[in-house]
C-alpha cells in the first residue's frame, strides 16, 4: 500500500497538447464572435450597414488568417481524456473551408445567438421562458368547501323568531304536564329552533330512553342558530318528557358548559321544568367544596352507594374531578350528553374531557353478571350479531351560535350519523358551476333580526367619552359593555366612577361566584345602569332588559362579536350594538364583519360639539383615576 503520493512531471509532450487545445478554443471563440457581427449587419438597417461593416472589416480579415486546424493523433490526447466515438464523423479539411462562408448549421446559430446578445434579439419574447414583471393584483378564485352530506345540507330553520312562531298545541307529542309548566312561564308558542329540535329528540325516545327506536342507535343531533332563539329550551323540555318515568336514580343526562355563570343559568332552567317530579338535578361547577359537591351525587349505603342526580349540570374541569376522585359516581347509565357552547368547547379539547366521559359511560370491564340485560359496551358496527344485545345509546346533543362547519374539528366529537339544524345557509356541492358558497346574503353566522350594528370611529384618549356620551345624552337605562382584558375593564370602571352620574360596576374574574351572581342580578332590576365586563358574560348569559352593548375594545375575532352582541335583542326584541374604533382598527375590522355577515353595519360619527360639555368632568376623572390606581399599587406591595 503506498503511503506517499509522487507528482510526476507531465513532460514536453503534454505541454504541447495543452497549448494546442488552448489555441483551438481562442479560435472557435473568435469565429463565433465574427459570425455574430455578421448576423448584426444583416439585420441592421441598409443606412447603418457601411459602419458596421467597417466595425466587421478587421474581424473578417483575422478570421481568414486563423491557422488551419490539423487533426488530433491519438498519441497527442491529453492525459485522462475519452477518444472520441467510432460512429462520429470526423471534419475534413475541405469542410473547415466551407464552416468560413455564410452558411451555418442550426446549432452553431443557436450558440452564435447566445453569444451575440444583441438588443433586437432581447426585445423578442422569450415564448419557453419565465417572464419577470406584471405583478398587477389579480382576484384569486375563491376554493370550493368539499364537506360532508349532513353539513352540506342541513335541515332549515327560520331566522325570524317572531315570524316562525309554533303553537304549543301543534305539537302534541310534548307531555300536557310540561305544556302547562310553559303556560305557567308566559309560554305559548315555540320559537322555530324549539318547533324542529324538540319533535327530533322527543322521536329517539318513542319507545323509552333505555333502548332506542326499532332498537338502532339515534343519530346525533348539532343546531346551529342565533342568540336568544330558544337553544336551551330546545333540548330541556325533550329530555325531561324523556326521563319522567325512570324508575331508578342515575344519571341519565349530562350537559357540560364552558363558564359557571352559564351552567346555573341552565340548571336554573331545569329546576322550574323538574319542579313537582320525581327527577332531581345537581350543579357541579366547584362554586362549592369537593365534599359537599359529592354529598349532592351519591349517598354511601350498606350495599354500596346510591345515585342523587337525574341531571346533571357541570363544567368539564370539575366533572373530571368527580370521575377520578368521587366514589361510587358512575356514568354507566348516561342516555344524553348535552354539550352548550359546542364551538368553545371543542376548542377545549385539549383537557381531554371528553374521552374521560365517554370512559366512564363504556368501562372497559365487562358486567360482573354475563347474561345481564341491557349491558353496555362500547358501539360497534351494526351487524345482525351486534342487534341481537340491545343496549342503552349515549346521543350527543351540540348547541352554539356559532358552530363550527370544520368537519376536522367536529371528528374530535366521534358524532354518530349526525343531523345539523341551521338557520343558516345550505352549502352546496363544488361541482355546482358559479356558485360561490359564501355569497348568499346569510353570511357566515346569523344574527337576530330586531339588532342593528353601528360603528363609532375615535380616538384612544376619548374612547371613554365617546361610552358616557352614549349612555348620557341617547337615554339608555341599561348598557353592557365589553372589553378585551381584565385591566382594561377595572380602569374604565374606575373612571366612570370618578366621573359620576352613572351607575357603574365591574363583572370579571377579579371577583367570585357569589358576587358575580349578585352583580347580574343587581343589573337585571335596573340598579345598575352600565357593567362594564370581559368576555366572561358574552357566551350565553341571558340577561333580560340590555338596550344597548357597546364594544370598547375591538374584538379580535368574528365568534367573539357574535356572542358579545348576542346580549341584546334576544327573544324577538330590539337592541343595538356599537363598536369603537381607533383608525389603524376601522379596515380589519369592517372586512371581518362584511366576510361574517352583519349586516346593515351603520357608521356613527360622535362631533366633538357633542363631547365638549363633558371634557372638563372627564379630566378631573383622568386625575382622580391615576391616584386611584397608585393607591391600589402600594396596597398591593405592601
Amino acid at each position: 500500500m503506498a503511503l506517499f503520493h509522487v507528482a510526476r512531471y507531465a513532460g514536453p509532450e503534454a505541454a504541447g497538447a495543452e497549448a494546442e487545445a488552448d489555441g483551438r478554443a481562442r479560435a472557435l471563440l473568435e469565429r463565433l464572435q465574427c459570425r455574430a457581427r455578421e448576423r448584426q449587419l444583416q439585420k441592421q438597417p441598409p443606412q447603418q450597414a457601411p459602419e458596421e461593416a467597417a466595425q466587421g472589416a478587421p474581424a473578417a480579415g483575422k478570421r481568414r488568417r486563423r491557422p488551419r486546424r490539423t487533426r488530433r493523433r491519438e498519441g497527442g490526447r491529453e492525459p485522462g481524456s475519452t477518444p472520441a466515438p467510432p460512429n462520429k464523423r470526423q471534419k475534413t479539411d475541405d469542410e473547415d473551408e466551407d464552416e468560413g462562408s455564410g452558411e451555418e448549421t442550426p446549432a452553431e446559430s443557436s450558440v452564435g445567438a447566445e453569444a451575440a446578445g444583441s438588443p433586437q434579439e432581447a426585445s423578442r419574447p422569450l415564448t419557453h421562458s419565465l417572464v419577470l414583471g406584471g405583478f398587477g393584483r389579480s382576484k384569486v378564485p375563491k376554493v370550493q368547501p368539499f364537506l360532508p352530506v349532513w353539513l352540506a345540507q342541513p335541515s332549515c330553520i327560520g331566522k325570524n323568531v317572531t315570524e316562525g312562531l309554533v303553537p304549543i298545541e301543534d305539537i302534541p307529542a310534548v307531555h300536557p304536564d310540561l305544556q302547562k309548566k310553559l303556560r305557567a312561564q308566559g309560554i305559548s308558542s315555540y320559537f322555530p329552533v324549539q318547533a324542529a329540535v324538540i319533535p327530533a329528540l322527543l322521536e329517539s325516545t318513542a319507545n323509552g330512553f333505555l333502548v332506542s327506536r326499532g332498537g338502532y342507535r339515534p343519530s346525533d343531533l348539532c343546531v346551529s342558530a342565533p342568540t336568544g332563539s330558544g337553544k336551551t329550551l330546545a333540548f330541556v323540555i325533550p329530555v325531561v318528557q324523556a326521563l319522567l318515568h325512570r324508575a331508578v336514580c342515575q344519571v341519565r343526562a349530562l350537559v357540560v358548559l364552558p363558564t359557571k355563570e352559564l351552567a346555573q343559568q341552565v340548571s336554573k332552567v331545569f329546576n322550574v321544568y323538574t319542579d313537582a317530579t320525581p327527577l332531581r338535578v345537581a350543579l357541579i361547577t366547584g362554586q362549592k367544596s369537593l365534599a359537599k359537591e359529592q354529598e349532592s351525587l351519591v349517598q354511601k349505603t350498606a350495599d354500596g352507594f346510591r345515585c342523587l342526580a337525574d341531571i346533571m349540570v357541570a363544567t368539564p374541569g370539575r366533572l373530571v374531578d368527580h370521575v377520578d376522585q368521587t366514589p361510587g359516581f358512575s356514568l354507566q347509565h348516561l342516555r344524553f350528553l348535552i354539550i352548550d357552547e359546542a364551538d368553545r368547547m371543542i376548542d377545549s379539547m385539549h383537557q381531554s374531557w371528553l374521552p374521560r366521559v365517554v370512559a366512564a359511560a363504556f368501562p372497559s370491564e365487562g358486567p360482573k353478571v354475563p347474561c345481564a340485560l341491557l349491558q353496555r359496551t362500547q358501539p360497534r358496527v351494526v351487524t345482525a350479531a351486534s342487534m341481537c344485545c340491545p343496549q342503552m345509546p349515549l346521543q350527543k346533543l351540540l348547541f352554539s351560535a356559532t358552530l363550527t362547519q370544520n368537519p376536522e374539528k367536529l371528528q374530535q366529537l366521534s358524532l354518530y350519523q349526525p343531523r345539523l339544524f341551521s338557520t343558516g345557509s345550505v352549502y352546496r356541492a363544488p361541482s355546482d358551476p358559479g356558485i360561490d358558497v359564501d355569497g348568499d346574503s346569510g353570511g357566515k353566522y346569523t344574527f337576530p333580526i330586531g339588532l342593528t350594528h353601528h360603528y363609532v370611529p375615535c380616538s384612544l384618549r376619548f374612547k371613554p367619552l365617546v361610552v358616557l356620551h352614549l349612555i348620557l345624552e341617547m337615554n339608555f337605562s341599561r348598557v353592557l359593555c365589553f372589553t378585551n382584558s381584565r385591566e382594561n375593564s377595572h380602569r374604565l370602571f374606575l373612571l366612570v366612577q370618578a366621573f359620576g352620574g352613572v351607575t357603574v360596576a365591574e363583572f370579571s374574574s377579579r371577583y367570585g361566584p357569589g358576587q358575580r351572581k349578585s352583580i347580574l342580578k343587581q343589573f337585571e332590576q335596573g340598579k345598575i345602569q352600565l357593567l362594564i365586563s370581559t368576555d366572561a358574560t358574552a357566551r350565553g348569559i341571558d340577561v333580560q332588559g340590555v338596550q344597548l352593548v357597546v364594544n370598547y375594545d375591538a374584538p379580535q375575532y368574528l365568534r367573539t362579536y357574535v356572542h358579545r352582541v348576542g346580549r341584546t335583542a334576544r327573544a324577538g326584541k330590539s337592541g343595538q350594538a356599537f363598536t369603537l374604533l381607533l383608525k389603524v382598527q376601522e379596515r380589519r375590522f369592517l372586512r371581518m364583519l362584511e366576510e361574517g355577515g352583519v349586516p346593515g353595519l351603520e357608521r356613527h360619527d360622535t362631533p366633538s360639539e357633542l363631547l365638549q360639555p363633558l371634557v372638563p368632568r372627564y379630566e378631573e376623572a383622568l386625575s382622580l383615576l391615576e391616584k386611584a390606581i397608585k393607591e391600589e399599587r402600594k396596597q398591593k406591595a405592601a
